[in-house]
C-alpha cells in the first residue's frame, strides 16, 4: 500500500476537468461524489484528513488518500494556497462574465430543463429562446435514445453539436446535471470549458440548487 502524505497549507477546489467530470453525467462514482461534495461547500475546505473522511463520507484514511491521489492524477482536483468563498450574489449580475468567458464568439446562454433560458450573452432574445427550447427536445431524444448511444455504441456523453464539414461545432449543447436539475449550456462555435469561470459557474449552479443533497 502505497504512503500518502498531505501537503499542509493548501484548501481544495475542483479543476475544470473537475468540474466538468463532476456535471456531464447523471452517474455516480468515488471520484464524482468527491467532487459534488466539493462544490456544495460555500468556502473551499483546507486539505486534512478530517476534511478528507467528511468530504468523502468514509471513515478509512487510506482510502482516501487513495482517492484523493486518483483525482490528482487524473487532474480533477487542485490544491489553493488560500481559501476562496463560493460566488454570490444575483444570477443575472455574476453568470453572464462566467458563460461569455466560455467561447471566443461571445454566444452563449443557459437554459433549465423545461427550455427556458435563464441567462443569455450575446444572443437575440428570439434566438435564445429558440436555442433554449432546441436545447431540451435533444434531452428528451438523448434520454429515449440513451441505450443505443450508451450500450451499443458507447457513446459516454450528452452533449450534441451542429457540426461544419470538418466536424467543428457551430452550437453546441451540454447538459450540466446540478443536484436533481438539468441545465442545458449552449454555445455558439467551440466551448473552452477548461477555464476557472467554468468552476465558478458550476460551483454557483451548486450553491443554489444542490447545496444541501447528496
Amino acid at each position: 500500500m502505497a504512503d500518502y502524505k498531505l501537503s499542509e497549507g493548501l484548501f481544495l477546489l475542483p479543476t475544470p476537468a473537475g468540474a466538468y467530470y463532476a456535471v456531464a453525467s447523471r452517474e455516480q462514482d468515488k471520484a464524482r461524489q468527491f467532487l459534488r461534495s466539493l462544490f456544495r461547500q460555500q468556502r473551499t475546505p483546507a486539505l486534512t484528513e478530517d476534511s478528507l473522511l467528511t468530504l468523502m463520507e468514509n471513515d478509512e484514511s487510506h482510502i482516501c488518500f487513495e482517492r484523493l491521489h486518483h483525482c490528482q492524477r487524473l487532474g480533477l482536483v487542485q490544491g489553493l494556497e488560500e481559501a476562496i468563498e463560493a460566488p454570490s450574489g444575483a444570477f443575472e449580475q455574476i453568470l453572464p462574465n462566467m458563460l461569455g468567458s466560455l467561447t471566443e464568439s461571445g454566444k452563449v446562454l443557459l437554459a433549465d430543463h423545461q427550455g427556458f433560458y435563464l441567462v443569455c450573452h450575446g444572443f437575440a432574445h428570439e434566438t435564445a429562446e429558440e436555442l433554449s427550447a432546441l436545447g431540451a427536445e435533444i434531452a428528451s431524444i438523448h434520454e429515449r435514445r440513451s441505450g443505443l448511444l450508451f450500450n451499443n455504441m458507447g457513446l459516454n456523453s450528452h452533449a450534441w453539436a451542429v457540426v461544419d464539414a470538418a466536424g467543428n461545432s457551430q452550437v453546441g449543447f451540454w447538459p450540466l446535471f446540478i443536484g436533481e436539475t438539468r441545465f442545458i449550456v449552449a454555445i455558439s462555435g467551440m466551448p473552452h470549458f477548461n477555464r476557472p469561470e467554468f468552476v465558478e459557474l458550476v460551483w454557483a449552479l451548486f450553491s443554489r440548487y444542490a447545496a444541501n443533497r447528496k
